[in-house]
């Protein structure tokens, strides 16, 4: 039996999404600034640019499953400076917020803090290896919104929650 991941295994991203209701920074064991945009925010693809940090990525999103949990996912690290060049390709709206990484039993909850037009919202993600997976719930996590278009960052990119 091989030990490696088929192609659609590695490229599958199973996460939850929650509001977050408490206080979860001093619980923080990281953080990181991002800036990203959309090259393409198409319902049911999407292609993204972002700096975290001092580094620059593309990512390339396909479809969610039909609870909002599963979908493909392929991310390569670039070049700050081609970030940068791609960065002036995007839609209009950028995202900007702040990572937290929160541990949390055997996971890590990233916890985003969201500026300009999505001041005021802070949502928290956790990844899993299977849509049944257990995980124990930080006490800052609140309503469960997973599968909810509102809260995808291509959607808050369209659609700021200071707007809503």
């Amino acid at each position: 039996m091989s030990s490696l991941l088929t192609w659609d295994e590695m490229a599958q991203e199973i996460e939850r999404k929650f509001l977050v209701t408490g206080e979860y920074q001093s619980k923080a064991y990281a953080r990181s600034r991002i800036v990203q945009g959309y090259i393409c925010s198409a319902r049911g693809r999407t292609v993204r640019v972002r700096i975290r940090d001092d580094k620059g990525y593309l990512t390339i999103k396909g479809a969610s499953d039909a609870k909002g949990m599963s979908r493909y996912e392929w991310e390569k690290e670039i070049p700050l400076s081609e970030a940068e060049e791609l960065m002036k390709l995007c839609e209009p709206g950028i995202i900007d917020k702040t990572r937290y990484l929160v541990r949390s039993g055997q996971h890590v909850f990233e916890v985003d803090e969201f500026y300009g037009d999505n001041a005021g919202l802070t949502l928290a993600e956790v990844e899993l290896g299977s849509e049944e997976e257990a995980y124990e719930k930080p006490d800052f996590i609140g309503q469960e919104v997973t599968g909810d278009v509102r809260y995808y960052n291509s959607q808050l990119m369209k659609h700021p929650y200071t707007k809503w």
